[in-house]
């Protein structure tokens, strides 16, 4: 990733690996061949290192620095801020495997767009030495107090979706904040911290209005949501996020399915973060589901993994194969043990 390595400053990774030192573990004390084991490291250490790329569009004052803080934690910084040769910053988030690029300004309107339009559009070309997208998810954020819709729609219209390649769908999530602040703050109940029947039908309008403008624009359907990342008032939570579950669940859904672990070991671990969401459907199972298909993966797919898997006939084999049963079940454990725990 060229202005990955280029353009930033690097630091340290003072995340918590819990999640893939265990996994690791697990294999390295499993009670199968040291062929099998060798095998399963090998391929776990590619698994490992599957990096997930989310590209942040959206206009100043939209709110994606505080929903990035509300998502993976209060303390996450930037780690590098580099400037291209068109003078556009882009401000790097780095956690584990996980990288969130920033576009500041984009959005903003016509002149800054057509300013940084074109590193946007190298940015979402870029593929990697297997000809796949470099960035997994561009996530374009709409700031809910704001009358105008017409200028992020443009950016996803003229800009986004053009260069997302093969099914755009699957590459685009439209995220409406600030939902608390749709209609100034009125009709929010902040007792039970969400809309009241008012507003809500004011943000399904939104919704609708920005699904529609993008439909006829481009012939792609978006499924826009809403939320609220909160605020705090320096140590303090002064309003906490809305529909935080259902923004992370869409995310995870749109990461490719072997990309979804960089996720486990960086969500925020705070669980009132996660307390109120609009319950349309069950977001906690959605995720917890995503994860785990994406260690069934691991455990059923790729030739190494595979070769260990098909020697579980016979003898040995099907005491590795109940060792590598133990070793994915207890992986699912884990996840259902981190996402338990936050989301009940």
């Amino acid at each position: 990733m060229s202005y990955a390595n280029s353009s930033f400053s690097s630091s340290s990774n003072a995340n918590n690996q819990e999640f893939m030192q265990a996994m690791e573990a697990d294999i390295i004390n499993a009670d199968i061949p040291e062929a099998e084991r060798e095998r399963l490291l090998k391929n776990f250490l590619v698994f490992k290192e599957k990096q997930v790329n989310i590209l942040l569009l959206g206009a100043t004052g939209a709110g994606k620095t505080s929903t990035i803080n509300a998502l993976f934690g209060a303390e996450c910084a930037k780690v590098g801020v580099g400037v291209d040769p068109e003078t556009m910053e882009i401000e790097k988030y780095e956690l584990g495997n996980l990288f969130i690029y920033d576009t500041p300004g984009l959005g903003d309107g016509r002149e800054a767009d057509n300013r940084h339009g074109k590193k946007v559009a190298n940015m979402l070309r870029e593929t990697d030495a297997d000809g796949r997208p470099v960035i997994d998810l561009a996530m374009v954020v709409f700031d809910g107090g704001s009358r105008d819709l017409g200028t992020p729609c443009e950016t996803i219209n003229k800009i986004v979706i053009p260069n997302l390649g093969d099914h755009p769908e699957k590459r685009i999530l439209v995220a409406i904040n600030q939902a608390d602040m749709a209609m100034k703050g009125r009709y929010w109940n902040h007792e039970k911290n969400c809309p009241e029947p008012e507003l809500e039908k004011f943000l399904n309008e939104k919704v609708e209005s920005v699904k529609r403008r993008v439909k006829e624009s481009t012939g792609v359907d978006v499924e826009p949501i809403f939320y609220s990342a909160g605020y705090k008032d320096g140590d303090r939570l002064q309003n906490r996020p809305y529909n935080l579950t259902k923004l992370l669940y869409y995310i995870i859904r749109n990461t490719p399915k072997e990309k979804r672990l960089a996720y486990v070991d960086n969500i925020n671990r705070d669980e009132i973060m996660w307390k109120d969401n609009d319950n349309l459907k069950d977001y906690r199972k959605g995720i917890f589901e995503s994860i785990a298909e994406s260690v069934s993966d691991y455990a059923s797919t790729g030739a190494e993994l595979g070769e260990a898997v098909g020697s579980v006939f016979g003898g040995k084999g099907r005491a590795a194969g109940r060792a590598l049963g133990s070793i994915v079940g207890g992986a699912v454990g884990l996840v259902k043990g981190v996402f338990g725990s936050l989301f009940g």
